[in-house]
């Protein structure tokens, strides 16, 4: 997430009851998750496990609950509960606002769009020209849409990440991070019925032009799709995971978070894959692997029933006295 305009580290500082240690003059342009930092970002770490990764990712700005060293031009925000400190960043910046009507009085709609009853557009939603948005459909807070873009009934597109902060020395174990990124739907995708697609964390969800989406299917979030990409019913994508241009999941594909499938793959139904795929092949299975090897492995499979009676009978015959 960007602040408005950048904002000073002491200001930040004080906002949250840090400790500025480091760079205490800079200027802060935004908050991101460690997936998803950029430089001129804060981002939060709590855990030893992950001080080096926070402190030498592209963020300058490290809310953390314990002094050590790190790069010149940086500073740390050391606090007791950082995580504690990211929610109350995000709360200030992008507090919770109910929705009164359906269409916010600070969402736009381009000319030509239809957005069928009970459809909720939230607040600062942006719809491009000629699309449509179907009864009971969810376009929740600052999702950016392009044009030509059509959207079916009871879909929901910008719902909170499924993305939690784990301590098992407390009573709840699982605490939400709140999100406040968004969703982009890029020009002329198509996307069915009873969909959900999650917003960023803390940046963007993104499906690229001219993208095809069947009903059921579920988008984790900072999830991005290249361009014309084809996804059939019932498709689960977990969080952070790439698709290249030309994509084609058929039913039922699961995809694991944090990978990336290349450009112009196929994966047939009910294949899941657990690792980055290369472009250009087709692949089945779970874990998915070329489609030809795993089909040779179904033949042979089949013969194994076969294979074991053969066996028996020749050990029965070397049993048998001379």
């Amino acid at each position: 997430m960007k602040f408005p305009s950048p904002i000073r580290v002491e200001k930040i500082a004080e906002m949250i009851g840090a400790r500025l240690v480091g760079n205490k003059k800079g200027l802060a342009s935004g908050i991101n998750e460690i997936h998803k930092v950029e430089k001129g970002d804060l981002v939060f770490v709590d855990h030893p496990k992950y001080y080096d990764k926070c402190i030498q990712s592209a963020a300058d700005y490290i809310i953390i609950n314990k002094e050590t060293a790190f790069p010149e031009g940086k500073a740390l925000l050391i606090v007791d509960q950082p995580f504690e400190a990211y929610l109350a960043i995000i709360r200030h910046f992008r507090p919770f606002k109910p929705h009164t009507k359906l269409i916010s009085d600070t969402a736009s709609i381009g000319e030509g769009s239809y957005v069928a009853p009970n459809a909720l557009i939230g607040h600062h939603v942006k719809i491009g020209k000629n699309c449509r948005i179907g009864p009971n459909a969810s376009i929740l807070d600052y999702t950016l849409i392009g044009d030509n873009v059509v959207i079916q009934a009871g879909t929901v597109i910008g719902s909170d990440a499924f993305y939690y902060n784990t301590k098992k020395d407390r009573e709840v174990w699982y605490r939400r991070m709140e999100s406040c990124g968004q969703v982009v739907i890029e020009d002329d995708v198509e996307i069915g019925a009873a969909c959900t697609i999650d917003r960023g964390v803390t940046a963007e969800t993104r499906i690229g032009k001219g993208t095809k989406m069947d009903n059921m299917i579920h988008i984790g979030h900072d999830t991005i799709t290249g361009k014309n990409c084809l996804i059939a019913a019932q498709v689960g994508i977990a969080g952070a995971a790439e698709l290249g241009n030309g994509v084609i999941l058929w039913g039922q594909v699961g995809v694991s978070k944090t990978l990336s499938i290349g450009d112009n793959a196929v994966l047939y139904a009910q294949s899941g894959t657990p690792a980055s795929l290369e472009g250009g092949k087709v692949y089945f299975g779970s874990p998915a692997i070329d489609a030809r090897e795993k089909m040779k492995e179904l033949v042979w499979v089949k013969r194994i029933p076969e294979m074991w009676e053969k066996l028996q009978t020749i050990e029965a015959g070397l049993k048998q006295p001379l």
